[in-house]
């Protein structure tokens, strides 16, 4: 494993990386079709994200991308971890660690007083991540927005 880095996202193409890693990875691991999802939460970010108030990190592995995480705020309350993802090259070192780390950190510096997120049932590796964190799993539903059903998961954490 070589060098390690997270840096603010906002190089030219890193929102496009964001998407084409979810798409390529989720349909190879897990043969689910998530574009039609990812896509409007990677445009809304390229469109409304507000410094200082929503942000996002790209992890690098010797100055190749690795993994991402974004942090978006609902409301005066609330911000949303969004898109965690980290390549099978980097795992196991840490690097979801330190992207979730970001993701809270940023929450609670600017001011939210809860950190949310969606994910789904088969991410044992983000659950784990989640539940050391601090999150609590408030809900959990059903769905079929990637092909077959899937167990959604809502976890919030409290930030004060």
């Amino acid at each position: 494993m070589g060098e390690v880095t997270i840096r603010d996202l906002g190089r030219p193409g890193d929102l496009g990386w964001v998407l084409q890693a979810h798409g390529e990875l989720y349909a190879a691991e897990y043969g689910w079709a998530i574009d039609a999802v990812t896509a409007p939460i990677v445009a809304r970010f390229a469109t409304d994200a507000v410094p200082g108030r929503d942000a996002g990190w790209i992890a690098e592995l010797d100055g190749v991308r690795v993994g991402s995480v974004l942090c978006v705020r609902e409301d005066e309350e609330t911000a949303r971890l969004r898109l965690l993802l980290v390549d099978p090259v980097a795992r196991g070192h840490g690097v979801g660690r330190r992207l979730v780390t970001r993701c809270v950190d940023f929450a609670r510096d600017t001011g939210a007083a809860r950190l949310v997120l969606w994910t789904n049932e088969p991410l044992a590796a983000a659950r784990h991540l989640y539940l050391e964190a601090g999150f609590v799993l408030p809900g959990e539903a059903s769905h079929t927005e990637f092909g077959g059903e899937v167990r959604g998961q809502s976890y919030e954490l409290d930030l004060v």
